[in-house]
Formats: structure tokens, sequence, C-alpha cells
């Protein structure tokens, strides 16, 4: 199991088009995959889930993957999250 955090980075923080990218992304892995804030663990591949975390911007995301592919969602979800949601901010 891969535990770790990442910031939002992102001016919009984990909005709609965000968060339907981090789900996309996320139901390409097998992996069980939740993110969260302050303990409060969703589903990544729920649109709505992520949407309810209403992570601004500076929010730091606890991101839980565990799975047989873990380690490239872990990689790719980073990449997705640092590259602010390949909206170019």
């Amino acid at each position: 199991m891969i535990k770790t955090q990442i910031t939002i980075i992102n001016k919009l923080g984990l909005h709609a088009r965000a968060a339907a990218k981090l789900a996309t992304t996320s139901a390409r892995f097998s992996s069980q995959i939740q993110v969260g804030v302050d303990g409060k663990l969703v589903d990544a591949k729920s649109v709505m889930s992520l949407m309810l975390l209403a992570a601004s911007q500076g929010t730091l995301l606890d991101l839980e993957i565990e799975g047989k592919d873990e380690i490239l969602a872990s990689e790719t979800i980073a990449e997705l999250i640092n590259d602010f949601f390949g909206e170019g901010e």
C-alpha cells in the first residue's frame, strides 16, 4: 500500500473538470485509490465524492493506493496534479 500526500496547486482547486480528470485517471488502474482531507477518505474513481472534498488551492490531499499497479497509479496521479490537471495554470 502506498500512502502519501500531495498539495493541490491549481488556482481553482478540485473543481468539476479537475475532479473528472482525476476520477478518469484513477479509473484506468485496477488498484483501489482513495483520496481525502483531514482523515476523510473517498473513492478517487467517483467524481461526486471528489467534489465533496471541496479541496481548494493549497489543500494537502491524503492519497492511499493499494493494488498491483499502485506505483504507476501513484506516479500518474501525482503527475496530473502537479501539471495543474492539464489546465496550464
